[in-house]
């Protein structure tokens, strides 16, 4: 089911007005990619902090939904601004400037059933190159390129959320592209 904007918005204004269900539909609706969002953009080395600001970015929408103005900004990119923020905010607290260490995560290595023992191993020894080579990206190109590709967000959306121009975004893009490329252009030729 593709998220409707408008549906959001009266879904948030409902749990605003007391429904309990409302909040639940949301929740279920942006969960999984909120959560592979802010793990995304912590990176292995502060995993551990990903449930912690998970909960309190839903809590924050909670708390926050009387504030949501629908004509601002879509429901997924004001989600999505208040998880970079907590996410940011958690480096500045632990004094992070850059993330680029890249560790073992499950839910890239998982391997096709159908593919053999030498496939499956190189499928997952691709798939750690690219976490490790995204984790490496610039913490605001690396920001912009999950939000693109694993939270399906617009231009628009993700200068929303991290308060930058449609200009600035598509640069962010483009570089955390090239960056990508270039760091696995290596081992494209070597896995295909």
């Amino acid at each position: 089911m593709e998220p409707d904007a408008a549906d959001d918005a009266e879904l948030l204004r409902a749990h605003g007005a007391g429904d309990p269900h409302a909040f639940g539909r949301l929740y279920d609706r942006y969960d999984p990619a909120l959560f592979r969002f802010i793990r995304r953009l912590l990176g292995a080395a502060h995993a551990d902090a990903a449930e912690d600001l998970h909960q309190e970015t839903w809590i924050a929408v909670s708390n926050n939904a009387a504030t949501f103005d629908p004509s601002r900004a879509s429901f997924a990119a004001w989600l999505f601004t208040i998880a970079r923020r907590k996410a940011f905010d958690h480096f500045r607290r632990q004094k992070v400037a850059v993330v680029a260490q890249a560790q073992d995560d499950a839910a890239m290595m998982v391997a096709d059933p159908g593919q053999s023992p030498l496939d499956q191993v190189q499928s997952r020894e691709l798939a750690q190159e690219i976490v490790t080579a995204v984790e490496a990206l610039p913490l605001e190109q690396r920001g912009a390129f999950v939000l693109f590709a694993q939270a399906g967000l617009s231009l628009a959306e993700i200068a929303e959320a991290s308060g930058a121009t449609v200009e600035t975004v598509k640069s962010r893009l483009r570089y955390a592209r090239a960056k990508l490329r270039q760091a696995l252009v290596g081992e494209r030729s070597a896995h295909v």
